[in-house]
């Protein structure tokens, strides 16, 4: 069924107490969310699960007309944990896809944004590829913003045929701009890039430092792409030509990616581009693939990091910033790639200079595990933690630590040197 948007009555195809899977970050759907705030308590009961926001939609207001989970509180969503209106699931993301299709995460309705059809009348899902095909599969009801905007990108497709309700909109998809970067990105830029040598397959996130990292890397030959995201730092490299996937083991040529979180130039770049392929977490997480992938190194970021390698990159005492996201996945799988390095990033110092992000215990949970950690980078350097005794890990997290801290790390670094434990 087709309608347009002014027309849509979301109570045609909902019930009370549906649980909503809704298509996330450059790909969320927003005229259905739009309609979702404005119909969902007529409704009623209704449940929304988004992995990540950042239309700016999904705040506080939503809660008379939906509740609302995620995996974590990374983009707009921040705002709705610290008003505690946001369920979070920890989990990895490469259980999510796994979690809908069991049953574990309900979905009766999955709500996607998907590009116009080709000629074979599929639809294109556009900007984000990760866990939507799974929602499709289990829901009752598919409801898809068809959005003239949305490139046709190359990957899994969505028949029509799939589509219970089609909303078609044309208008701009949600935009992350390009983060500012400020010196200490510049320096933790500088320290992560030495890692990366030609022909290294790159994961990153998208921000700041993994910007600044690739700004970088245009004296690089043939670098390759296998990625959770991916900004628009991305097609200077292209365009330079120095990522080519010309020496990956498998995918040769071609960037592989889950999610397009950038601006239009960005867009516009991967339509109908055979140089990207979107693919489910089902793909670009598999410990299998990512094993066949030699100079694999991942950079990903925390919120702090203790003095035995520990990484938290969630939670902050009693504020929530971020999530499990696919850290643990691309750590695990470039600590172990043979020629690959796993970076974690972060700034040394928090508050403005007043915190320490090296520390002696964690404020919030364990993210990755120590025994999985290789490499910490902060702009006073980098700390090689793999292979090392814990007491040689506090000596190497204090040297880049920001100076002012180094002598209260080194007093509560003192009982793990003198026992070894």
């Amino acid at each position: 069924m087709r309608v347009d948007a002014a027309e849509l009555d979301l109570g045609r195809f909902l019930r009370h107490g549906d649980r909503i899977v809704m298509g996330q970050a450059c790909g969320e759907p927003t005229t259905l969310v739009e309609a979702l705030i404005e119909q969902g308590r007529g409704i009623g009961g209704l449940s929304v699960f988004i992995a990540t926001s950042f239309s700016g939609l999904l705040g506080p207001k939503t809660a008379d007309a939906f509740t609302l989970s995620s995996m974590g509180a990374i983009g707009a969503l921040r705002a709705t944990a610290r008003e505690h209106r946001l369920g979070v699931i920890p989990c990895h993301v490469s259980q999510v896809g796994p979690m809908i299709e069991a049953g574990i995460i309900g979905c009766d309705a999955a709500f996607v944004q998907v590009s116009p059809a080709d000629a074979d009348g599929n639809h294109s899902f556009g900007l984000i590829s990760d866990h939507v095909k799974a929602a499709v599969s289990r829901a009752r009801v598919v409801i898809a913003e068809v959005n003239e905007q949305v490139p046709f990108t190359r990957g899994e497709l969505l028949p029509a045929a799939e589509i219970d309700c089609a909303v078609h909109v044309s208008r701009p998809p949600v935009e992350v701009p390009p983060a500012r970067i400020g010196a200490a990105d510049e320096a933790m830029a500088r320290h992560a890039a030495v890692y990366i040598e030609d022909g290294a397959v790159l994961q990153t996130g998208v921000g700041a430092v993994p910007d600044a990292i690739l700004r970088l890397l245009h004296d690089r030959r043939d670098l390759g792409v296998h990625s959770g995201m991916l900004g628009d730092g991305l097609v200077e490299l292209v365009e330079a030509g120095v990522v080519t996937n010309a020496r990956k083991p498998i995918d040769r040529g071609v960037s592989i990616n889950g999610a397009l979180i950038g601006t239009r130039r960005l867009y516009e770049f991967a339509d109908r581009n055979p140089l990207i392929r979107m693919c489910a977490t089902s793909y670009t997480h598999d410990p299998g693939v990512l094993a066949r992938l030699d100079g694999l190194v991942s950079v990903n970021s925390a919120v702090e990091v203790d003095l035995t390698g520990q990484v938290n990159a969630e939670q902050s005492g009693p504020v929530y910033l971020g999530g499990t996201g696919g850290q643990v996945d691309f750590v695990r799988a470039g600590a172990r790639s043979p020629g690959g390095r796993a970076i974690i990033a972060l700034p040394a110092t928090a508050r403005g200079g007043a915190v320490s992000r090296i520390t002696a215990a964690l404020s919030g949970p364990v993210t990755t595990a120590r025994s999985e950690v290789d490499v910490i980078v902060t702009e006073f350097g980098a700390a090689e933690l793999k292979g090392r005794t814990l007491a040689e890990r506090t000596r190497r997290l204090i040297a880049i630590a920001h100076p002012d801290f180094q002598e209260d790390l080194a007093r509560e670094a003192h009982a793990i040197q003198r026992r070894g434990f």
